[in-house]
């Protein structure tokens, strides 16, 4: 699968650490036989199982290990036990990043430091379970952004190690924090603490949002153990794939800069316009054979500049130039739909649409010149690169505008 842009989760019944395993393994089958195995360093009894409320199908994350009771157990000690455990290293810094967050709202709700915090249900072997199964996923999928869907508030109360408690948990309710919540009027723990750590550890996972055209590669649907009135108890996943979908045309107010020099060697005029050209905010820079007074030839520039560097340029054009003023005014532009894109040979390739709907390719002259030998083979290497190009944008268009 190509890389993942995207992963939307859709509590639909709510989000627990089992419900977000499963419904990864649902959407990621390739990864089952990986997961499995990280699991097993941990201990036997992990399995996947397929499975059918009726309406949906998906799967569930079943933990079977009475060996390991509900003892109390602090941050430390599991920590030195996933550390035991020679788990992936990216496996292990997520998981103890879990951990760590779920610590800290304990602690919030205890009124003591992170490391007093003594984990009851959450110590047990099936929730050390869903957050390393959870760790892998994030670990191995690596989506640039992670997002989420309203969490249910529930409501009730949940019996715990710490007696009856009010829905959401405590703990539970500090790492919503900040998280978009909905009541549907359905009743019951529907966000647990763990389901609720591992939204709130996402938010600052990934790379961040593109917000670019994506498509739809997969989804997957992981169940919870209980039954709701009138809801299937399910976490959907959607995990999306960068689509070079165009974006809408670009229009925007930039600069123009302009100026005439005619007592200025064309040797020393091309280094001082590539200087120019290299500065940030510039856009473009063009020059043109012109007529100045008494007849002589001169050289007419055009500087296309971001508005906010325009005073900066100015003052390059000057200091690089023999120019005595720069003549600046604000225009108005509009930029076809397009995008650089690389094809596998390493020729960079500017792709665009057009406003009739064609889409055009222009091979990057300096890679082509830099990978090929004579004419004849710089032209067949930039006709194979827009043709690659073409065949890559057919239908979707480049997703990025440079």
């Amino acid at each position: 699968m190509a890389r993942i842009a995207r992963i939307h989760l859709d509590p639909v019944g709510g989000i627990a650490g089992d419900m977000f395993a499963a419904a990864m393994a649902d959407a990621f089958p390739e990864h089952v036989t990986g997961l499995l195995a990280e699991l097993a360093k941990l201990g036997p009894g992990c399995e996947l199982t397929d499975h059918s409320d009726g309406i949906l199908r998906g799967r569930r994350f079943v933990v079977r290990d009475p060996a390991h009771g509900h003892d109390h157990v602090h941050l430390r000690e599991i920590a030195s036990r996933l550390r035991a455990a020679a788990l992936h290293p990216e496996v292990l810094r997520h998981a103890l990043g879990l951990f760590a967050l779920l610590a800290q709202a304990e602690a919030e709700v205890h009124g003591v430091s992170p490391e007093e915090v003594a984990f009851h249900e959450v110590g047990a072997w099936d929730s050390i379970a869903d957050f390393v199964a959870a760790a892998y996923f994030i670990a191995m999928i690596a989506a640039d952004e992670w997002t989420a869907g309203p969490l249910p508030l529930g409501g009730g109360r949940v019996k715990t190690a710490h007696g009856v408690l009010p829905v959401p948990a405590p703990a539970t309710a500090i790492l919503m924090k900040g998280l978009e919540v909905v009541d549907d009027g359905v009743a019951g723990e529907r966000v647990t603490p763990t389901g609720a750590a591992i939204v709130a550890y996402l938010r600052g996972v990934g790379a961040g949002a593109t917000r670019n055209s994506c498509k739809l590669a997969s989804t997957g649907h992981g169940f919870g153990t209980r039954r709701l009135p009138g809801v299937p108890n399910v976490l959907r996943c959607l995990a999306f794939v960068a689509s070079p979908a165009f974006p809408a045309p670009l229009e925007e107010e930039i600069a123009t800069l302009e100026f005439e020099i005619d007592d200025q060697t064309a040797e020393d005029l091309a280094v001082a316009l590539d200087r120019i050209r290299e500065a940030d905010g510039v856009l473009d820079v063009a020059q043109l054979a012109a007529y100045g007074k008494k007849g002589r030839l001169a050289t007419h520039v055009q500087v296309l500049a971001r508005l906010d560097a325009v005073d900066a340029i100015a003052d390059l054009c000057i200091a690089h130039t023999t120019t005595l003023g720069v003549r600046i005014s604000r225009v108005w532009r509009r930029t076809a739909m397009r995008s650089q894109l690389e094809t596998a040979g390493g020729v960079r390739v500017k792709v665009a649409q057009r406003p009739g709907g064609g889409i055009t390719a222009k091979a990057e002259m300096d890679d082509v010149a830099r990978l090929a030998g004579d004419r004849t083979q710089r032209e067949e290497l930039r006709e194979r690169a827009e043709a690659e190009a073409l065949k890559a944008t057919r239908g979707y268009g480049p997703d990025r505008r440079d």
